[in-house]
């Protein structure tokens, strides 16, 4: 009873996969957001095409051995996930990757054996910085996209701004102009009605009288 909850933690995992300099990664995490943490990254990779879930088979065993732990292999290569992958390029110093001296037959066997070891490394380092200049270019140009996106979006939201503002200008200038001209009507109905009260009380006090002379 007490491994089922572990039992049901790990399917919930997934496994993601990406590629950050030099190395592809992956991990197994149980969301997106779990698994770009764990990658230390600072935006969105998923949303930018550059990390994916992935159901590679060996990709999955390998980070479902070790979850949470990413997984590292050099960028480019089909080679297995470990924790601890070596740069693709050869950036040790030479010196310290020279092995201990055995016995050799001669200079020039020996010339001959490191000539195809070094011609490989230099392959490899070429095709390892043109996969990371060519990474960055795609990241630089989709940094561009994106600026470019937010820039017109800047733009649209600006001019409905301007419309909108100018429609209520509009209003507001209509309406002040209809509210003076009734209040210029209404002052002149007031003056109608004051005129007609003073010539109705003049008529009445003339029709009055008549009354009252007429009862004498």
């Amino acid at each position: 009873m007490p491994r089922e909850p572990k039992s049901k933690a790990k399917r919930k995992l997934k496994t993601y996969q990406t590629s950050i300099g030099f190395y592809d990664q992956a991990v197994a995490a149980p969301s997106m957001k779990a698994a770009l943490e764990a990658w230390g990254a600072s935006s969105n990779l998923f949303h930018q095409g550059v990390a994916k879930e992935t159901d590679d088979p060996d990709i999955v065993a390998a980070t479902m051995a070790s979850p949470g732990v990413v997984l590292r292999r050099p960028v480019g290569s089909n080679g297995p996930f470990t924790e601890s992958a070596e740069l693709p390029t050869d950036l040790a110093d030479e010196r310290k990757a020279k092995p201990k001296r055995k016995p050799k037959p001669s200079k020039r066997a020996a010339k001959t054996a490191k000539k195809p070891s070094r011609k490989i490394d230099d392959r490899q380092a070429r095709k390892a910085a043109a996969a990371f200049e060519k990474e960055e270019r795609r990241r630089e140009a989709e940094r561009r996209r994106e600026e470019a996106a937010r820039a017109k979006e800047r733009a649209r939201r600006d001019k409905a701004v301007a419309a909108a503002q100018a429609a209520l200008d509009k209003a507001k200038r209509e309406h002040e102009a209809r509210a003076e001209e009734i209040e210029a009507e209404r002052t002149a109905i007031d003056e109608r009605a004051e005129a007609e009260q003073g010539r109705w009380d003049k008529q009445r006090r003339k029709l009055e009288e008549a009354v009252r002379r007429a009862r004498e």
